[in-house]
């Protein structure tokens, strides 16, 4: 399960049995920091926290926050300012040199959604959450919040119709940009609207033995594996217990109906079969499956892709930037775990447009930076 899977259950599981508990979520940022918008933390009144927003940084403090949070019932938006270079900052041990705003609520108020989002995302159907952080109008309170599904539907209401007309609007702005933000709605609240998209889904076509590793890996970063071999005996949870489903295909050409493919799908083709990996090419060519891995050298993928041309199937150029072969990053990797390591870091590089190359070498910041228009981040001061 995801790391909002988690935190969701969590809630749910703590709600129903009457815990009181805090969710803390990172709603903007600026500099470098660990963790992106979108971060969430749970804090139970017993028991350790669920989730991470800094890597040990600030974990200590938010949940001291949280705590007070849970005793006053009230939300709050607390900021952590780590920019300043000196022993104040340094001396504390933080890893970053950035600047985060977060967003600590009583989390029976997340309660209320986190069925519909744990559905949505369960589902596989992205969904917008737009939540108020702040607020100068006594009828809107720091908490409330809508859903935004993509065809348009709404649930909850933020207790006004122009925020709730502007709140739709942004969600629809966001939903095609694919990314999350703070955004002021209607000069009378600034809420996060953030995108939670579904995690991608991950056909493996080939049940060898080196499938396994790529599907624990893909599975470790919480994507959903699904595995496709015409050997049904294979197709076992004892074989791939991090498997999310897998899908017996006599047929290559049966792939489009057997699996469900969309742009969020990632294939890997590793069969270890020529006719049967063509096979599977071929028919991955007809749908709009994001990104295609093939195993084996490159003089191997060329020459599936001539025969393919000489049967009629010509790649266009959007094909052929889909089409990785031999797929993986260049790591040196040698075995089926590391070759599987570097499969799942070029499909996650590929997903963020990203070369893939050394950190030290990137001219620019290592996240990309708000676009314009959007929040950078927290004030000028940390709050502890």
């Amino acid at each position: 399960m995801s790391e909002l899977g988690d935190v969701l259950a969590a809630i749910e599981s703590l709600s129903a049995r009457g815990e009181r508990l805090a969710l803390a979520t990172i709603v903007a940022v600026r500099g470098s920091t660990y963790r992106r918008p979108g971060a969430r933390l749970l804090v139970p009144e017993e028991g350790a926290p669920i989730g991470n927003l800094s890597g040990g940084c600030l974990e200590g403090d938010v949940a001291d926050a949280a705590r007070l949070v849970m005793r006053e019932g009230t939300a709050r938006l607390a900021s952590w300012d780590l920019t300043a270079d000196d022993d104040a900052v340094w001396g504390l041990g933080l890893g970053c040199n950035g600047a985060i705003e977060v967003f600590i609520e009583p989390a029976d108020r997340a309660a209320e959604v986190a069925e519909a989002l744990r559905l949505a995302l369960e589902a596989e159907r992205p969904i917008c959450l737009v939540t108020v952080v702040d607020s100068n109008t006594g009828d809107i309170p720091p908490g409330a919040r809508l859903l935004v599904h993509p065809d348009g539907d709404v649930e909850g209401s933020l207790g006004r119709d122009d925020v709730d007309a502007a709140a739709v609007a942004a969600a629809r702005e966001l939903f095609a940009a694919g990314r999350s933000e703070v955004r002021h709605l209607a000069d009378v609240v600034r809420a996060f609207v953030e995108i939670l998209e579904p995690p991608l889904r991950l056909l493996v076509c080939g049940a060898g033995h080196d499938a396994i590793p790529v599907v624990r890996a893909a599975a470790g970063v919480g994507w959903r594996a699904v595995v496709v071999d015409d050997r049904p005996e294979l197709l076992t949870h004892e074989r791939f217990p991090e498997a999310a489903g897998f899908a017996p295909v006599v047929e290559p050409g049966a792939i489009a109906s057997a699996a469900r493919i969309d742009e969020r799908t990632c294939a890997v083709v590793m069969t270890h079969n020529f006719l049967r990996d063509k096979g599977y090419l071929r028919a991955l060519l007809a749908t709009p499956v994001a990104y295609i891995g093939m195993l084996g050298p490159s003089a191997r993928t060329r020459r599936i892709l001539h025969e393919l041309e000489s049967e009629g199937v010509r790649p266009s150029e959007r094909d052929l930037h889909r089409i990785h072969g031999p797929a993986g990053l260049d790591l040196g990797a040698e075995g089926p775990e590391e070759i599987a390591q570097a499969i799942v870091a070029e499909i996650l590089a590929f997903r963020r447009g990203r070369g893939g190359g050394f950190l030290k070498l990137r001219p620019g910041p290592i996240h990309d930076r708000p676009r314009p228009g959007a929040e950078a981040g927290a004030p000028a001061r940390r709050s502890r």
